[in-house]
């Protein structure tokens, strides 16, 4: 039986979530981890100060894993609230599908596009009196990929009540979305921080390219979990004669 309750998709969600952290954490040991370590030599380096950080590079490593499986949980308990109101609304046949989709625009819309505009540096790069300035624009960023987002469904919405074919509607979907997404790539400010002339070109290269698969990985397998936990275990046997 399909779950349709609330609670029922925030509990798949939830479980989804904790796979995906893991997921997550894991990909930051393996990938991400060892790109700090080398960014944090060139830190040391540049660095005149002998002051000790006040937690020790283990309990960093571990304090971020942690942080990102709640993260994961966090999100998924969101994007399962967002499932259960537009299920009906999402274009597949199944909740798997469904469920892959909404991940996939996830990944799209909290990931991949602000690491195209604002891509993720390693220790020593950046600047702490602009902090401020990246989040804000981080986050309206996001903020607005998630609007061209919900205009590319209204749209799809809009021409189902057409005779217009599905496979035309997708289209037209995902132009609006594709022109939407250039669009804020075009417009929305550049960085106001500069990488220092001591950070090689492959370590940064290498550390953008990590952090975006930690994100990958968080989002594949929560779609992928989500979406098995949606669907039925057994056919029924009424479908199978």
């Amino acid at each position: 039986m399909t779950p349709s309750t609330l609670g029922a998709v925030l509990r798949r969600a939830a479980l989804a979530g904790l796979f995906a952290g893991l997921a997550a954490a894991l990909a930051a040991l393996l990938v991400v981890e060892p790109r700090i370590d080398d960014a944090l030599a060139i830190e040391a380096a540049r660095s005149t100060s002998d002051e000790e950080p006040l937690f020790g590079r283990a309990t960093q490593v571990f304090g971020g894993m942690v942080a990102a499986v709640a993260v994961a949980v966090c999100l998924a308990l969101v994007v399962g609230v967002v499932f259960a109101r537009v299920r009906h609304r999402l274009p597949a046949t199944t909740d798997f599908g469904r469920a892959a989709l909404l991940a996939f625009l996830g990944f799209t819309t909290f990931a991949l596009l602000p690491a195209l505009k604002y891509p993720a540096n390693p220790p020593g790069v950046g600047d702490p009196d602009t902090v401020t300035e990246r989040t804000v624009q981080y986050l309206t960023l996001i903020a607005a990929a998630v609007a061209v987002t919900w205009l590319a469904f209204l749209v799809h919405d809009r021409l189902a009540a057409r005779p217009w074919p599905p496979a035309y509607r997708a289209a037209v979907g995902v132009a609006v979305a594709a022109v939407g997404y250039t669009a804020l790539l075009m417009t929305w400010p550049a960085s106001p921080d500069s990488v220092p002339a001591d950070i090689p070109a492959a370590l940064l290269w290498d550390f953008r390219l990590a952090s975006l698969a930690e994100l990958a990985a968080l989002w594949t397998v929560f779609g992928l979990g989500f979406g098995l936990l949606l669907t039925p275990r057994r056919i029924p046997a009424a479908t199978m004669a």
